[in-house]
């Protein structure tokens, strides 16, 4: 259990870098997921542009329109010019303290309950012992993803619109008086839907690509190359087949405040639903808003993390064999 959140905590020590490195990725997807289509097809709408009204009908969504809806983001390059032009740079690092704080409880229980559940069913699975990995890492992504879902419901809610933390505070406070403590967990079912499942895949593909690598270049022990490629591979696989339910999970986090504040609370949507309005109004392309800042993210962070996860097991192995080699060789004289 010690060397399991040591491992963790190593890890992590890791990891600052890529996240600021990469927090700007996760601002442009979260955007991307979030926005909603003002102008759905076959609907009117009224534009004022300061000398007179304009009735205006939408026949193809809001992409065939002559009038664009301020904010309204094309693709990542555009929301990442969109943002630094109207909100300043700064904003692409918007969500980074809540992103470093909840990585400590995330990375240590994650790291730790892998370990120890990997460990336990390769007994218990016998000749079953290659799914031990896709079993322990999706059992303990439910806790990891349980315990740090308020702080990731803030970032989230940071990341998708320019929110000082007063404001959000505000709609937390909201939020709370309404629905209780509980409205902190919102977006949890979306979330588990999301991470269990790639965990698993990503722990059981993980293993395959370097057991695979391994015996492609005939060597027992894989190298910092291996694991890195392994890690990138599977990470990128995951987080595609994935991606609904993240969509699905910011749209009902960033929701957080604003139903409570209409006296919505009680029509919080299900994730079917959210999912069935999504592909109402942007067709199955919706469902995968946030494609390629969400590619070019978890790739590199999977990967890192993986090759320091690894590393840090190695460098424990190596420490408690000196131990016990000096232990014994005292022992002896």
């Amino acid at each position: 259990m010690l060397i399991g959140s040591t491992v963790g905590l190593v890890t992590l020590a890791c990891l600052p870098h890529s996240f600021e490195f990469l927090t700007p990725l996760d601002v442009v997807k979260i955007r991307l997921q979030a926005q909603k289509n003002p102008f759905p097809k076959g609907k009117c709408f009224v534009y004022c542009n300061g000398l007179m009204d304009h009735i205006c009908v939408c026949m193809n969504g809001n992409n065939k329109a002559w009038y664009k809806a301020p904010g309204h983001f094309n693709g990542t390059a555009d929301a990442l010019v969109k943002i630094v032009r109207n909100e300043g740079v700064r904003s692409l690092w918007s969500g980074l303290p809540p992103t470093l704080v909840m990585a400590v409880p995330a990375t240590v229980i994650y790291f730790t309950s892998y370990d120890q559940l990997r460990a336990l069913l390769r007994v218990k699975m016998g000749k079953h012992e290659q799914f031990a990995p896709m079993v322990s890492g999706a059992i303990a992504r439910v806790g990891a993803a349980s315990v740090i879902s308020p702080i990731e419901l803030l970032r989230t809610k940071l990341q998708s619109e320019k929110l000082s933390y007063r404001q959000l505070r505000t709609c937390v406070r909201t939020a709370v008086e309404v629905d209780g403590w509980v409205s902190l967990w919102r977006g949890l079912g979306p979330t588990l839907l999301r991470d269990v499942p790639f965990s698993a895949m990503y722990w059981y593909n993980y293993e395959r690509g370097k057991r695979w690598l391994c015996q492609h270049y005939g060597t027992g022990e894989p190298t910092f190359a291996m694991t890195f490629v392994s890690g990138a591979t599977s990470g990128t696989i995951a987080s595609i087949l994935t991606l609904p339910f993240d969509v699905v999970k910011t749209r009902r986090q960033v929701e957080l405040g604003e139903l409570q504040a209409m006296n919505l609370s009680h029509k919080a949507s299900s994730t079917v639903s959210v999912m069935k309005k999504i592909v109402t109004q942007h067709g199955i392309k919706g469902l995968f808003a946030g494609f390629l800042p969400r590619v070019i993210k978890v790739a590199p962070a999977c990967a890192i993390m993986i090759s320091s996860y690894e590393l840090g097991k190695e460098f424990f192995r190596k420490h408690n064999q000196d131990r016990e080699l000096r232990h014994l060789h005292t022992r002896n004289t």
